[in-house]
């Protein structure tokens, strides 16, 4: 499982899907999570919205996982 840094205490679901390269642009985000192609924690998201925090893990159903790490120190 591939793991993605972000710098903050949370990052949106669309936003991470991008940063994460599981998508190539918002547009694509919004029809997979419309789709109930992602899972945020094993479970079927879609809210594109959805606040993800350090040790969630995403995944494209059945493809890839990636986790959500955070060097936010605040």
């Amino acid at each position: 499982m591939r793991e993605v840094e972000i710098s903050t205490e949370f990052i949106k679901l669309g936003q991470f899907l991008k940063l994460s390269s599981l998508v190539g642009q918002g547009s694509d985000a919004k029809m997979l999570i419309k789709d109930g192609m992602i899972l945020v924690n094993g479970i079927t998201e879609i809210q594109r919205g959805k606040k993800l925090y350090s040790g969630d893990i995403v995944e494209l159903k059945g493809e890839k996982k990636v986790k959500v790490i955070s060097i936010f120190e605040g």
